[in-house]
């Protein structure tokens, strides 16, 4: 995998542990020389990740709409910062430059991106690794839902098992390596329609 899409939030959360997981996944990157794709922010997570992976000598590619350029505060000591017209411009084009998905901890845009890409995969029109980072338990909760769902029959175990959970980089990156997508061929039971 030669670039990794993280999505994170423009926050920095309320526990430094945070903050060094964003710093510290963005060096391991790095040190696999894997490319940071991202948000293009230098503020809260966003801007952890990238100083992460730039201080381990990696590279940085960062996409942010004009809009939010401002507001977010763009990285502008990345090694390529994409200036885009819309929100959906921003993730169209992050999925296209990315070859997996990494989420850290983050709020609703975060999650969004999230949900997007894995639903993109659920659909078969990816067929690369998304996961979440699980820094100090931050995504338990969601994980059970996702379990949840399973047992209430809205989500294929095959699709759950699409989003891969680790609560260090170096693991979660190995999952990666080994991730093998299950074949979509159908994903609406034709009992429901």
């Amino acid at each position: 995998m030669k670039r990794i899409c993280v999505y994170c939030g423009s926050r920095p959360g309320h526990h430094p542990e945070f903050r060094e997981a964003a710093f510290a996944l963005g060096a391991a990157l790095a040190r696999q020389r894997a490319t940071v794709v991202y948000g293009g922010a230098a503020v809260g997570m966003m801007g952890a990740v990238a100083d992460g992976a730039l201080d381990a000598g990696g590279e940085v590619i960062g996409v942010i709409p004009e809009s939010l350029l401002a507001r977010e505060v763009g990285h502008r000591e990345i090694t390529d910062l994409e200036v885009v017209d819309s929100m959906h411009q921003r993730k169209a084009r992050m999925a296209e430059l990315s070859d997996a998905f990494i989420a850290l901890p983050g709020g609703l845009g975060t999650l969004e991106e999230v949900f997007e890409i894995l639903t993109w995969a659920q659909l078969g029109f990816h067929r690369k690794p998304c996961g979440l980072l699980n820094v100090a338990g931050y995504f338990d909760h969601l994980v059970r839902f996702l379990d949840a769902a399973v047992t209430a029959g809205f989500l294929p175990r095959s699709h759950r098992e699409m989003l891969l959970v680790g609560d260090d980089p170096d693991g979660l990156l190995e999952g990666f390596a080994a991730y093998r997508p299950p074949r979509v061929t159908q994903w609406i039971d034709e009992r429901s329609t």
